[in-house]
C-alpha cells in the first residue's frame, strides 16, 4: 500500500505540473489502468516495462506530456496508431474526455486486452480497432478522418509517416514520440514528407526525463496537403521498402 501512495503521490505531482486538473482522480485512473497492464503482461506482451515506478514515468507521465499544447486542444478525433499495450492513447483518453479517441494496432490479443481495459475505465470516449495502419489508410472509415495521430516508437518516420498522414485531415497534426536518437530520421524523411503531403518543417519538442538514459521528443509534423490515393501502399511494404 506504501508504494501505491508513493506512486500516485508522485504522479500527482507530475500531472500538476502540467496544468492536469483534478489531477488525484487522474492518477487513480491511470494507476488502475497500470494495474490492468501489468495483470495481463504475465500472459500477453505488452510492455517491457514492468516496475511500477518506471511505469509511471516511462509510460503514463511519458503519454501525456503534450498535455496543453494546442494541436491536441483543438483537435476532436485522435488516432493512436500502433498502440500495444494502449500508450498514448488511454492516458490521454483519461485525460481529454471530451475528445474521441481510436486506437489501432494489428495484434489481436493486444486490443482484445484494450477492449477490457476501456470497458473497465468506463472509457465512453475510446474505440478499439484491430487492423493494419496501411489497412485502416484505405478505409473510408478512417482515411482523412482524424485532427491528430499519436504514435509511440513503432517505426522510423519515413514508414511512420506512410501510417500515419493518410489518416490525417488536410491541416492535422502528427506526435510522433521519439528517443534522441531518432533526430537523424528527420533527413530520412524528406521524400516521405513531401509524397505524402506532409509540411517540410519537423519541429522538435523535447520532453525532458527523470530517467537515466530515457530522454524523449515528440517530433510534430503538420498535413498540408492531401495523400495521393496510390497511398499507403499494402500492408507490409512501407516497412520494407520505405519512401
Amino acid at each position: 500500500m506504501s508504494d501505491f501512495l508513493a506512486q500516485h503521490r508522485k504522479l500527482v505531482q507530475m500531472l500538476r505540473s502540467l496544468g492536469v486538473p483534478n489531477a488525484e482522480n487522474a492518477s487513480d485512473r491511470m494507476l488502475k489502468f497500470m494495474t490492468l497492464v501489468l495483470k495481463r503482461n504475465e500472459i500477453v506482451n505488452l510492455t517491457t516495462i514492468t516496475d511500477p515506478n518506471e511505469f509511471v514515468e516511462k509510460h503514463l507521465f511519458d503519454s501525456v506530456r503534450c498535455y496543453g499544447w494546442a494541436e491536441i486542444v483543438s483537435a476532436q478525433r485522435i488516432a493512436d496508431v500502433g498502440t500495444g499495450g494502449g500508450f498514448p492513447g488511454v492516458p490521454l483518453a483519461l485525460l481529454y474526455p471530451d475528445k474521441a479517441f481510436v486506437l489501432m494496432d494489428s495484434l489481436g490479443k493486444r486490443t482484445t486486452f484494450l477492449e477490457e481495459a476501456v470497458r473497465s475505465l468506463g472509457l465512453e470516449n475510446v474505440v478499439v480497432v484491430k487492423c493494419r495502419a496501411e489497412d485502416a489508410g484505405r478505409d473510408p472509415q478512417f482515411r482523412a478522418r482524424f485532427d491528430l495521430c499519436v504514435s509511440r516508437a513503432i517505426a522510423k518516420l519515413p514508414v511512420l509517416f506512410e501510417y500515419c498522414l493518410p489518416l490525417l485531415k488536410t491541416g492535422g497534426w502528427l506526435y510522433a514520440y521519439k528517443t534522441n536518437r531518432a533526430r537523424s530520421e528527420i533527413d530520412e524523411s524528406e521524400n516521405a514528407r513531401r509524397l505524402l503531403g506532409g509540411s517540410s518543417d519537423v519541429s522538435i519538442r523535447s520532453l525532458d526525463s527523470h530517467v537515466e538514459d530515457f530522454g524523449h521528443n515528440i517530433m510534430v509534423i503538420q498535413k498540408i496537403t492531401t495523400t495521393p490515393d496510390t497511398y499507403p501502399r499494402r500492408a507490409g511494404v512501407p516497412a520494407k521498402v520505405p519512401l
